[in-house]
């Protein structure tokens, strides 16, 4: 079986008495985005810097493009190693130029051979080569940030919420820009976020982390609709987790009566265990029925409801204005594609 461009295998890191990493496993494909998404403190950044080379793994080993770069016993230095990385703060030297930030770190020879240049004209900056960091907007800075870590030329980029200080509308932008450019050029990277949505835009795959410990690797699509426990459902997006009584130990079949009672029939196809995992969007409402609205959140382009019935609280989410004002009663239906069974605590 071939290898993976990134092949990180069994790595576990510990700082002091913390773990911080509990034998991860990650592969990544040449030219893929691999995002590692997880709370504050599940351990994401330090899988980042033991891949850049500024930690040195307990166990395990870190493989890229076939070369061995990390093992308990020796590690590749980071300048050696070929890979790229931008902070979530771009980190410029405010007494330098645009053109003298991205040259640092480069030789004479790679200076020479036009780098900085080339690497300004791949983010649209070549025309504030000479531009201090103060007179740059907060994008530029992290394109200008991009422009240094591609100009030695790496076989990947690292990045650790490179967007993080951007208002929302530049995030948005200057997020696309960089994705499109990466495509281009076909590089591998690794983002690092706690941003469920910017996981699901920038990943060809993303690794759901939490406590050290890789809980679910897949594409995007694998990930949010068929999580692997209930604390993967909540945190990727909105899950109701609806209870199963008699509970199903595996799947194959409809979900049971209190489901039933609930939302209608769920059909279920994979996961053991003794809850549902029903996204708001595949829930209907209609008016009438013995369920209550019993909070409305209206955003725009959908609207989200609470809607209490009996002892169970479900979430719905529909497009448009809203359909029901607090109090009312209403009807829930399921209306959505094959679910999953997941265990209660996770």
């Amino acid at each position: 079986m071939t290898q993976s461009f990134v092949h990180v295998s069994g790595v576990t890191k510990h700082f002091g008495t913390t773990q911080a990493l509990a034998g991860c496993s990650l592969d990544i494909d040449e030219g893929d985005t691999l995002v590692l998404l997880g709370p504050s403190g599940c351990g994401k950044t330090t899988a980042l810097r033991l891949i850049a080379g500024l930690e040195s793994p307990d166990a395990g080993t870190i493989t890229v493009d076939g070369e061995t770069l990390s093992t308990p016993h020796r590690v590749v230095a980071p300048q050696r190693r070929r890979i790229g990385m931008v902070f979530q703060d771009a980190a410029l030297f405010g007494h330098l130029t645009v053109a003298a930030n991205v040259a640092y770190g480069l030789t004479r020879a790679e200076i020479r051979d036009g780098r900085v240049a080339e690497a300004l004209d791949m983010v649209d900056l070549g025309p504030l080569a000479q531009r201090r960091p103060h007179e740059l907007s907060g994008g530029q800075a992290q394109r200008v940030a991009l422009a240094r870590a591609l100009a030695p030329r790496p076989r990947i980029l690292l990045f650790d919420e490179p967007f993080t200080g951007l208002d929302t509308t530049l995030r948005l932008r200057v997020r696309a820009e960089i994705l499109e450019l990466l495509k281009r050029l076909g590089m591998t990277s690794v983002f690092v976020t706690h941003d469920q949505e910017e996981a699901f835009v920038v990943g060809d795959r993303i690794a759901v982390m939490r406590d050290g410990v890789i809980r679910q690797t897949g594409t995007p699509a694998e990930v949010y609709a068929r999580p692997s426990d209930a604390w993967v459902a909540t945190f990727v997006g909105e899950a109701n987790l609806l209870p199963l009584t008699p509970a199903l130990t595996d799947a194959g079949t409809t979900a049971s009566r209190q489901v039933e009672t609930l939302i209608g029939a769920v059909p279920v196809d994979a996961g053991r265990g003794d809850r549902v995992v029903v996204r708001p969007e595949h829930v209907r409402l209609s008016p009438g029925g013995r369920a209550v609205i019993a909070h409305v959140d209206f955003y725009g382009h959908d609207c989200s409801y609470t809607v209490q019935l009996d002892d169970q609280r479900v979430r719905v989410r529909m497009s448009g204005a809203p359909l029901a004002r607090v109090g009312d009663a209403v009807r829930l239906d399921y209306d959505g594609p094959a679910s999953v069974l997941v265990p209660h605590a996770a």
